[in-house]
């Protein structure tokens, strides 16, 4: 959100999250919370950072025992050995930078994290100056992996990679899906801009609809302390659009179901990884998102075989019965990728962090590596952007599904 600088993984603004988080918020698997006391030169240090407490702890949450999961699998093959101290930052930059100290003092040479952006562009400052490596499940704004788009003041920080999409490339992904599937002839878009993930998204969305020909016959805008969206849906609805894109978190999209329902108007509606979470708001009408779409990495009742093993250990590891969201399938991801990495390049644990982290690096960067998991088959360029193929996901009976699965 603007008002925070946040990116998609870090909305707050739900008050069933933490409810939800207390579910998690107990310790699983065999997380470790403070870690060895030093490194015996036989395990890799893992460090995590996310929030764990507060009202974004239900990402955080997510993202701890989704790496813990991934961790005791790593350990139970045996080929290389993992410890894993995940730290809470409350959703606080200060607080985020602080953990990053504790694992640091700790003796962490890898970093999984920070689970929300904001987070995440002060700690990557640290890790990039520490040369620690660093690969983040969540946090999706350009300004956690720098580079010259961004400009000077933040240039490319070599160490940082993403696991998830950045937030522009959700939008050309989003416009290539829809027109793909022709799941709209008429499109309206209505974006809040006063937000730099969801311009981000709009953005792209706009430039790659004028490449593939897509009729974008309204376009609403709003800011974030909005709460009446009839002006937007009824111009929308006056145009004749039957798709309305949403490139926006689920509270104001939320709003915008509600009012399409009080218009009597019903397009198809397609968002973003920013609404993932819409079904757990406190007080919502679940009714109201049957048949919404999104586009996600990861779906958790698609029936693969390892979509279901995760989902199972998942549930165990967090002591919960619900099942985990993105977020947990791109920390698992994080771990697994991070470790494949460790093994084709030879990496042991009693190389310094800086040497594990050029490693890293160079394994990463390399065009020949690729890693499969739970959110799709990736690689990785040299500005630290992931490359791998998005997953339509449906609201069916109030559950998220797969739209693709056949």
């Amino acid at each position: 959100m603007n008002t925070l600088n946040l990116s998609r993984r870090s909305f707050v603004q739900l008050s069933g999250a933490v409810a939800a988080s207390a579910v998690l918020a107990g310790c699983g698997g065999g997380s470790s919370d403070g870690g060895s006391a030093s490194n015996d030169g036989t395990t890799f240090k893992i460090g995590g950072i996310g929030p764990v407490t507060g009202a974004a702890a239900i990402y955080g949450n997510a993202t701890k025992y989704g790496a813990q999961v991934a961790i005791d699998e790593v350990n139970a093959a045996g080929t290389i050995k993992m410890d894993l101290n995940w730290q809470d930052d409350e959703h606080d930059p200060e607080k985020s930078v602080n953990a990053y100290n504790t694992l640091k003092d700790w003796g962490m040479q890898i970093l999984v994290g920070t689970t929300t952006t904001t987070p995440c562009v002060a700690v990557s400052t640290e890790t990039n100056a520490d040369r620690i490596f660093e690969l983040t499940p969540s946090a999706s704004s350009v300004n956690v992996i720098g580079g010259e788009e961004i400009g000077a003041d933040n240039p490319r920080k070599d160490n940082v990679f993403q696991m998830c999409f950045t937030d522009p490339n959700q939008g050309t992904a989003s416009a290539q899906y829809i027109a793909d599937k022709k799941l709209g002839t008429k499109i309206a878009i209505i974006y809040n801009n006063a937000d730099a993930y969801s311009t981000g998204i709009y953005q792209k969305f706009i430039d790659e609809s004028k490449a593939l020909n897509l009729d974008i016959v309204s376009t609403q805008t709003f800011t974030d302390d909005q709460t009446d969206f009839s002006v937007q849906v009824g111009d929308a609805k006056s145009k004749g659009a039957d798709l309305l894109f949403l490139p926006i978190y689920y509270t104001p999209a939320s709003l915008i179901l509600a009012e399409a329902k009080k218009q009597d108007y019903a397009p198809k509606f397609f968002g973003v990884d920013g609404m993932d979470g819409i079904l757990t708001l406190e007080g919502f009408d679940t009714a109201l998102a049957e048949g919404v779409m999104l586009l996600t990495p990861f779906v958790a009742t698609a029936e693969d075989d390892a979509t279901k093993a995760f989902v199972e250990a998942y549930k165990k590891a967090a002591g919960t019965s619900e099942n985990p969201n993105q977020f947990a399938a791109d920390a698992y991801d994080c771990v697994k990728a991070i470790a494949q990495a460790i093994e084709a390049a030879g990496i042991t644990p009693d190389m310094t962090a800086s040497d594990i982290c050029d490693a890293l690096i160079a394994q990463f960067t390399d065009s020949s590596f690729t890693y499969s998991g739970l959110t799709g088959e990736s690689s990785w360029s040299t500005t630290g952007e992931v490359t791998k193929t998005p997953k339509g996901m449906v609201i069916e009976n109030g559950i998220y599904m797969p739209l693709d699965e056949e």
